[in-house]
C-alpha cells in the first residue's frame, strides 16, 4: 500500500509515463473520458434498466466470484454470498434513485426569474476498492457514479486483483458500453504512483476510497492538491453497548455476528462490547458458549463458518493485541489460536484503557468485553476513540436507547441490532477519523453529481443600474 505519512505529490505533467502501471491507468482514464458523453446522455430509464441487469449478472457469476475470492483472500463462501446479496441491492437501489436526478423548478415572480436546479454527472469517477468486501465494496464504488451518468475507473486491490477484474468484466459483459466501467490492477509497489496518476488525470473529477484511515489521509491530501472532491469511508472501532435491561441472548447473537463475521475484517465490525456490570457475567458466559460453536479454516482446504485473515502477518498482529491485553490484566476466555492466516475466534474479557486492544482497530476475530458501572460510563468509553463509523445499543427501552444513540459520535447507530448491517437506501459513512461523505441513498447523488443553478430571466426585468 502507498504510505500516508511520507507520500509525495506529483503534478500531472511530472508523472513517469514510462511506468507500465501508470500508462495502463491513464489509458483506462482516457477510455472512461471518451465514453462519458454517450453514457451521460443515455436516457434515465435505459440506465435504470441496465443497472438492474447488472445485478442479475453478478448473481449468475456467483460460483466464479466465490472461487476467485477464496483463492485470493481466503474468505469463506458465506461471506462471498453475503457480498453478492448486498451488491445486488446496491445496484438496484442506485438504479431506483435515477428519477431523483430530474430537474426541479422554482419560480420567483417578484424578481421575474425561473430557477432550474439541475444535477449533472461530473465526468470520470475514480473508485479505490479494498479487499475485505471484495464484491460489495467494489460494486458500491461503481453503482452510484454509474447511476448518476458518470463513467468509472475502479482501482483494484492488490490483494484481490482477479476478483475485481472478474467483477468488472461481468458488468461489461452484461451490457455496459465500452469504456463506461474500467478496472486497473497493479503490483503493490506501484500503487502510490498509479493512484497519484489517476487523481491527477484531468478527466477524473471525483474520488471515492474505502480503506484504512492511514491510507485515506494520503488520498485526501492528493485530492486536495488538485481541488478534487473525495468520499472517504475509513477505519472503525465500533462499540456495542449492552444495558442492564437488554435481551441478553439477542445481544450475544449480535455481538458474535458483528465481531466474527468475515473474521472481523469489516470496517463496521464490533470492536468493543461495552456491558453494564449487573449483566456482564451472564453476557460473557453466553458469548463464550456461542463462540465455542464457531470455527475458522482455510476454505481452500476445509469447510468452516469462518475463513482466514488476509495473511499470516495479520493473524500475528491480532494475536499480539490479545497477548498485550492479557499481560495487562485482561482474560482470554476462549480462542485466539493461530495457524498461519487462520485464527480461531476469541473472547477477551475485562479489556481496559491501558491496553492496545482498547484503542487500536484489531480487524480480526476478537470480541473484546469492557465492563462499566452505568450508562454514562458506557457512553464515555464508546466515544473514547478517534473513529466514529458505526455503533449499536441494546435495551428493551427503545426511547432510552435512542437518547443514548443521539450522544454517540458515529455516523451509524443500530438499536437492538449488530454493528455489521447495511441498507443501500441509507447514507453510509462516518465521523471523526472514520472519514467523510456518504455512500447510499439520495446522499450519493450529491457525491457524484454537480448541482447547477440555471436562471431564466423574464424579458424587460429592470436592473438597479
Amino acid at each position: 500500500m502507498f504510505q500516508s505519512d511520507t507520500a509525495g505529490f506529483l503534478r500531472h505533467d511530472s508523472i513517469d509515463r514510462d511506468d507500465a502501471a501508470v500508462a495502463a491507468a491513464e489509458a483506462a482514464a482516457d477510455r472512461a473520458a471518451a465514453a462519458f458523453w454517450d453514457w451521460s446522455s443515455t436516457a434515465p430509464d435505459t440506465r435504470r434498466a441496465l443497472l438492474h441487469n447488472l445485478a442479475d449478472a453478478i448473481s449468475d457469476k456467483a460460483d466464479d466470484l466465490r472461487q476467485a475470492a477464496a483463492s485470493e483472500i481466503g474468505v469463506a463462501p458465506g461471506w462471498v454470498d453475503f457480498n453478492i446479496t448486498v451488491a445486488r441491492q446496491v445496484l438496484t437501489t442506485a438504479a431506483d434513485l435515477i428519477p431523483l436526478l430530474a430537474d426541479t423548478v422554482h419560480d420567483n415572480p417578484a424578481q421575474g426569474t425561473r430557477s432550474i436546479l439541475r444535477r449533472q454527472p461530473v465526468g470520470v469517477v475514480l473508485g479505490i476498492a479494498p479487499w475485505n468486501g471484495p464484491i460489495v465494496l467494489a460494486v458500491r464504488a461503481l453503482a452510484g457514479p454509474l447511476a448518476c451518468g458518470n463513467t468509472v475507473v475502479l482501482k483494484a486491490s492488490e490483494h484481490c486483483p482477479e476478483t475485481h477484474r472478474l467483477l468488472v468484466d461481468t458488468l461489461n459483459d452484461a451490457g455496459l458500453p465500452h469504456g463506461v466501467a474500467n478496472v486497473v490492477t497493479n503490483l503493490p509497489d506501484r500503487s502510490e504512483a498509479v493512484v497519484q496518476s489517476l487523481i491527477a488525470h484531468p478527466a477524473v473529477r471525483r474520488i471515492n476510497f474505502t480503506g484504512s484511515t492511514r491510507v485515506g489521509r494520503s488520498v485526501a491530501r492528493m485530492a486536495a492538491l488538485h481541488l478534487k472532491r473525495c468520499l472517504l469511508e475509513l477505519s472503525g472501532k465500533a462499540p456495542l453497548i449492552v444495558l442492564e435491561d437488554a435481551d441478553i441472548d439477542a445481544a450475544v447473537e449480535a455481538a458474535a455476528f458483528g465481531a466474527f463475521f468475515n473474521q472481523g475484517q469489516i470496517c463496521i465490525s464490533t470492536e468493543r462490547i461495552i456491558v453494564l456490570n449487573s449483566v456482564a457475567d451472564a453476557f460473557a458466559d453466553r458469548l463464550v458458549a456461542r463462540t465455542a460453536t464457531l470455527s475458522a479454516a482455510d476454505p481452500r482446504r476445509a469447510t468452516a463458518p469462518l475463513g482466514t485473515l488476509i495473511n499470516a502477518e495479520a493473524a500475528q498482529r491480532v494475536r499480539s493485541l490479545i497477548d498485550d491485553a492479557v499481560s495487562k490484566g485482561a482474560i482470554l476466555r476462549i480462542g485466539g489460536e493461530v495457524d498461519g492466516a487462520v485464527m480461531q475466534p476469541a473472547v477477551v474479557d475485562r479489556v481496559g484503557a491501558q491496553m492496545a486492544l482498547y484503542h487500536d482497530e484489531s480487524f480480526g476475530p476478537v470480541a473484546s468485553i469492557l465492563r462499566v458501572q452505568d450508562e454514562d460510563e458506557a457512553l464515555s468509553i464508546a466515544n473514547d476513540t478517534e473513529f466514529g463509523l458505526a455503533a449499536a445499543v441494546h435495551s428493551r427501552d427503545t426511547e432510552r436507547a435512542m437518547r443514548l444513540a443521539d450522544r454517540l459520535e458515529t455516523g451509524i447507530v443500530h438499536i437492538n441490532g449488530p454493528t455489521v448491517f447495511d441498507d443501500p437506501a441509507m447514507p453510509f459513512g462516518g465521523m471523526k477519523a472514520s472519514g467523510y461523505g456518504r455512500f447510499g441513498g439520495p446522499a450519493s447523488l450529491d457525491e457524484f453529481t454537480e448541482l447547477r443553478w440555471i436562471a431564466q430571466h423574464a424579458a424587460g426585468t429592470p436592473h438597479p443600474l
